[in-house]
């Protein structure tokens, strides 16, 4: 009997990295699991990789920046598995083009607040009241470590630093409905956006590494499929 057997997840980001472990260890674990991410192509994969561990999914594309997207995938999740448990908000990222206050693109400081932030926001506003209807469950958010140590990358930084005190904000807002919030703050993780966006830049690599953790490795995506506050 697995901890989440008869839950729906609903997993943002899940097309590949982080999002796609906790979407192949949540169905492992006996979730029926929405892959929500816009990537069509990565999120079928992780369902025929959920699928192919004995586990139950179904991609949604899902814009996360447009709230009829997230809101038609809100309701295609429970229309299809009749409920919502879990909501883990993992969808997000940073680029290499962000940078000092002074320096980064308006561009790219709304993209980054847009993705990682208003995104967050947006699930949880329509996810919210179907976790409610459910009796209560479990939202995890995705922050940073930079939300907690600072970083050059202003953008990246200020959109985490964000997702953190919000999922501070709807703990205290939501425990009365039933509703454990919680976030994880992952240092830097070897996915296969992050190797592709620090390829070039070996020194980078290892920094990021030695900032992130006392080990001074790069995490593995697998590692942070086991999320608190789920089951």
């Amino acid at each position: 009997m697995g901890r989440l057997d008869g839950k729906v997840a609903f997993i943002t980001g899940s097309a590949s990295g982080i999002g796609r472990a906790g979407a192949i260890l949540f169905a492992g674990e006996g979730a029926k699991v929405a892959v929500i991410d816009m990537s069509r192509p990565g999120g079928e994969e992780t369902v025929r990789m959920t699928r192919e561990a004995g586990g139950d999914a179904t991609f949604i594309e899902t814009d996360v920046t447009d709230p009829a997207s997230v809101e038609r995938a809100i309701a295609a999740t429970v229309s299809r598995y009749g409920k919502l448990n879990v909501l883990y908000n993992n969808a997000g990222g940073s680029t290499n083009i962000d940078g000092l206050v002074t320096e980064v693109s308006i561009d790219e400081w709304w993209r980054a607040i847009r993705l990682d932030l208003f995104g967050t926001f947006l699930c949880c506003r329509f996810g919210i009241p179907e976790l409610i209807e459910a009796g209560g469950g479990s939202i995890v958010n995705t922050t940073s470590i930079v939300a907690m140590v600072g970083t050059a990358k202003a953008s990246y930084t200020a959109a985490k630093g964000g997702v953190l005190a919000l999922t501070r904000s709807m703990a205290v807002a939501y425990g009365k409905h039933n509703i454990r919030v919680n976030a994880v703050a992952p240092g830097a993780t070897q996915t296969e956006r992050v190797k592709e966006h620090l390829a070039h830049d070996k020194a980078a690599w290892e920094h990021a590494g030695k900032a992130s953790c006392r080990s001074g490795r790069a995490g593995r995506r697998s590692s942070y499929g086991a999320v608190p506050g789920v089951g």
